[in-house]
């Protein structure tokens, strides 16, 4: 179910891009315009990297979709996945799995703990990965010239790598910052000592953002970061903390509004220095905070309790998801509640499948996106961004020439 391979594509896509194609050219670019997509970031879009290169994540994880684990942090799909499939391109492999791992349509660097900055502790010492996002960035490098080799050399693993095109065509997403936060969290940093990292922070992903526009990206999709103050793993930690009234710890999700606020005015920096690049700011926080805010409309039940897991108000903390562990002299197996798809936190941390299907839903409509379009009609933005620096060019040419004169 992870290959890459077309064959793995859902049918009514594949329809979806030959007739667009037989009827309507045009259209046929808007809808299948990105040939691959490389995304980085943390667990919120891993998709084997963590299970593959330090721990395996097991059962129940994956039960919904998948019928197995498959290193997502979820009982199903992620919102790269549905970000992949809508583009009618299969879900991306995890750079750090040697198994099964297809590249013909992109890869991903995304891992489980991974920050932006680099963390003081990593696994499997410490709690945060060893893949932050500047080693993720430089994977990225190596794989370009590693892929590019093997095309060359021709055999069996060839037609497993991108086209050396697909680079500068490709979307590239990023999703991190959430454990930026949890970093001052866990170093008992106060709400005003980690809001006074924050900018340091964005600088780090402005730096990657244009490390991997230097190797030819141009297309960005950028997600912001959730409401940390929503997460059962937040409020389980800190049960006396202010709550806003919907149940969500106030201080900390005004730390995610601030690191919000600074990303995007990073964004507008950005594309003031990357003349080429496409870039969109998408505010998930929004759509993730409505699932709580506005659980029954969406079909939501005890939106603040963890599906999986075991322990207290939040069925989080006494046993994580997943693993067996003694409560009260009691043998206990962390597993699953009966339907995950009526919850919106999977295991306390990250969403269900259900939960990711919406805030794809959302956040693909444009609605939530800066500039406002759908996730299938960016090359609008793209193309749009060419010609503006086609006609600057032309001008400055222009009053070149008159000088000359």
């Amino acid at each position: 179910m992870e290959s890459l391979s077309t064959a793995k594509l859902p049918f009514s896509l594949v329809l979806l891009c030959i007739a667009t194609t037989l009827l309507n050219r045009v259209f046929a670019i808007e809808v299948c315009k990105f040939p691959a997509i490389f995304n980085f970031g943390d667990s919120n879009s891993d998709t084997g990297g963590f299970d593959a290169a330090l721990f395996e994540i097991k059962s129940p994880y994956g039960e919904t979709y998948f019928h197995r684990p498959t290193g997502r942090g979820s009982d199903g799909r992620v919102v790269i996945d549905f970000i992949a499939q809508s583009l009618g391109l299969p879900y991306l492999s995890a750079y750090l799995n040697s198994l099964e791992a297809n590249f013909t349509h992109g890869a991903n660097f995304a891992e489980v703990a991974a920050t932006i900055l680099p963390p003081p502790t990593v696994l499997p010492v410490g709690g945060f990965s060893p893949f932050y996002l500047d080693i993720q960035t430089s994977q990225f490098q190596r794989f370009i010239s590693k892929t590019q080799f093997i095309r060359q050399q021709g055999g069996v693993f060839a037609s497993l790598m991108p086209k050396n095109e697909y680079f500068g065509k490709a979307l590239y997403t990023f999703d991190i910052g959430q454990n930026d936060i949890y970093v001052g969290v866990t170093a008992n940093q106060t709400v005003e000592q980690i809001n006074a990292s924050i900018p340091n922070i964005i600088k780090g992903l402005s730096k990657n953002i244009k490390n991997i526009y230097n190797l030819g990206g141009r297309s960005f999709w950028i997600h912001n970061t959730g409401p940390y103050g929503c997460l059962p793993h937040t409020l389980t930690d800190f049960p006396s903390i202010e709550i806003d009234a919907w149940g969500c710890a106030k201080s900390y999700n005004e730390l995610s509004q601030n690191f919000n606020h600074k990303l995007k005015e990073a964004i507008v920096q950005l594309r003031k220095e990357l003349p080429l690049a496409a870039i969109t700011y998408v505010d998930v926080y929004s759509v993730k905070y409505s699932l709580i805010s506005d659980a029954k409309k969406y079909g939501f039940e005890k939106p603040l309790v963890a599906c999986c897991g075991y322990g207290g108000k939040y069925n989080h903390g006494s046993v994580m998801c997943g693993n067996a562990g003694t409560v009260n002299g009691t043998e206990i197996f962390a597993g699953a509640c009966e339907n995950p798809s009526t919850r919106v936190s999977w295991d306390g941390v990250h969403n269900t499948e259900a939960a990711n299907k919406i805030i794809f839903d959302q956040i693909s409509s444009g609605a939530f996106s800066d500039p406002p379009l759908p996730l299938n009609k960016l090359n609008k933005l793209i193309n749009g961004t060419r010609k503006k620096v086609e006609r600057e060019r032309r001008d400055v040419s222009k009053e070149h020439v008159a000088f000359f004169i």
